[in-house]
């Protein structure tokens, strides 16, 4: 199959990046009934559902945005004091107003937009991308302030009159202070970790194969870890959210067992990781404990990259329990990464990436299936922008997904979905600012009906 990427902005400049998997490289490897997923079950064997239940506390504003747009947060580089506690949920059919998750006891909604967007609407949350090759020396780390040289690196982003790490703890803090109709409604700041890739391409190798050669390299996994603790340190005690590593463990499981993937965890961080197991297993529970030693009021999700889901769903949940999914918070997920009109043109392949009532209940049923086979909820992520009034032009793409799940939210509900975040996966893609106000308006009437009760 070939599986088209993402394209991501690197401080502002769109880079394509195109990745093409081999036709029959994903290794199936027989479909087992899923054994020994989850460390407890319901009689139905679903695992009950844990939700994350954590809010944001108030937080001062930084003096001074990081980037010289106007005081917008950054959206996307890449396009993008209570501890945490949990409320377990029944499986399917078993919903209750109790259930919480990132303070909440409805489904999230939110998505990478400007300060204007993030206002105009009761948005809950706001995310974007870290995704660069991480700092080549410990030197960057204790810098009072970043170098000209260093900003292609995301700590430096903001540029060079601000402290590397700025780019975490001025959106932490841009993000408490939100307003709605004139009244502070705090956010939640959803980070899209996504720097393996950028790994594999110091291993020589590129996108995919270069990540699992990487993360065998104690040199370059080392920088990485380094890395991803100091992005931890930077969000500290803030009440955020980690996606870790989207793609990654597709092109893991596609090598078979994840803990037969070799990864030089021990090696790389003798401090957090010393008695993990040297594989991408290991190196999953590594990211996931780590977040907890120093970020312990942060969520972490672990992504889906099952894209033989429609086929093998079993074997997907039984990788992801050996990645330790039952040990995060939530698991991610992302329905499309572009607008449907933008791949209905020829140009772009020519494909009906449109729902229909049928493709929804799969996916759904998917999420749900995964939900429980791990016990924790989903997140879907850049889910795309568009709808069926724009003209399929430059960032006026036409899609469905934004009508559909506002008008199905039980649902999404019902799928143990905890959040919808709306995003363009790729610049010319409807945004959040030209889709002509259609998921402000549907924001506001879901936020004015109450919201859609958490399962």
């Amino acid at each position: 199959m070939v599986r088209s990427r993402r394209l991501f902005a690197r401080r502002g400049v769109w880079a394509a990046v195109v990745m093409a998997v081999v036709a029959g490289s994903v290794v199936v490897v027989g479909t087992a009934s899923l054994t020994g997923a989850t460390s407890s079950s319901t009689a139905t064997g679903a695992a009950p559902i844990s939700q994350g239940n954590s809010s944001r506390p108030g937080a001062p504003v930084s003096a001074g945005a990081p980037t010289a747009t106007g005081g917008s947060v950054p959206t996307s580089h890449a396009p993008s004091g209570t501890r945490r506690s949990s409320a377990s949920s029944p499986a399917a059919g078993g919903g209750s107003s109790t259930i919480r998750f990132m303070g909440s006891s409805t489904v999230l909604i939110g998505g990478s937009m400007s300060d204007t967007s993030a206002t105009a609407a009761p948005f809950d949350v706001r995310y974007a991308y870290v995704h660069s090759r991480p700092a080549p020396s410990s030197a960057y780390y204790s810098a009072s302030l970043c170098q000209a040289a260093w900003t292609s690196w995301w700590d430096c982003w903001s540029g060079s009159t601000t402290a590397p790490g700025y780019y975490v703890t001025w959106s932490d803090a841009h993000v408490a202070q939100a307003t709605y109709q004139g009244s502070a409604r705090p956010q939640r700041f959803f980070w899209t970790w996504y720097s393996l890739r950028d790994l594999g391409d110091l291993a020589g190798s590129g996108d995919g194969p270069g990540e699992v050669v990487a993360i065998d390299r104690v040199d370059l996994l080392t920088r990485y870890m380094n890395d991803y603790r100091f992005f931890l340190q930077k969000i500290g005690d803030s009440h955020d959210m980690i996606d870790l590593e989207p793609d990654f463990r597709g092109y893991v499981r596609s090598l078979g067992n994840p803990h037969q993937v070799a990864a030089r965890v021990s090696g790389a961080n003798p401090t957090d990781c010393g008695s993990q197991e040297n594989s991408a297993a290991g190196l999953s529970h590594c990211l996931i404990a780590m977040a907890r030693k120093y970020a312990p009021n942060t969520t972490v999700g672990i992504h889906l990259s099952c894209w033989d889901w429609q086929s093998n769903t079993q074997r997907c949940a039984r990788d992801y329990a050996n990645l330790g999914a039952q040990n995060a918070d939530f698991l991610v997920a992302d329905v499309s990464d572009r607008d449907a009109g933008w791949y209905a043109q020829p140009a772009h392949g020519g494909y009906n990436n449109f729902w229909t009532g049928q493709k929804a209940a799969a996916a759904l049923g998917f999420y749900k299936t995964m939900a429980e086979s791990v016990g924790k909820p989903v997140v879907l992520w850049q889910i795309p922008v568009g709808n069926m009034a724009q003209n399929n032009t430059l960032n006026h793409y036409k899609d469905d997904k934004v009508d559909w799940f506002f008008a199905h939210m039980d649902q999404v509900a019902n799928a143990h979905i905890a959040g919808l975040l709306f995003g363009a996966g790729q610049g010319e893609q409807t945004s959040i600012e030209t889709d002509g106000g259609n998921l402000i308006s549907k924001t506001i009437a879901y936020h004015d009906s109450g919201g859609a009760a958490l399962k």
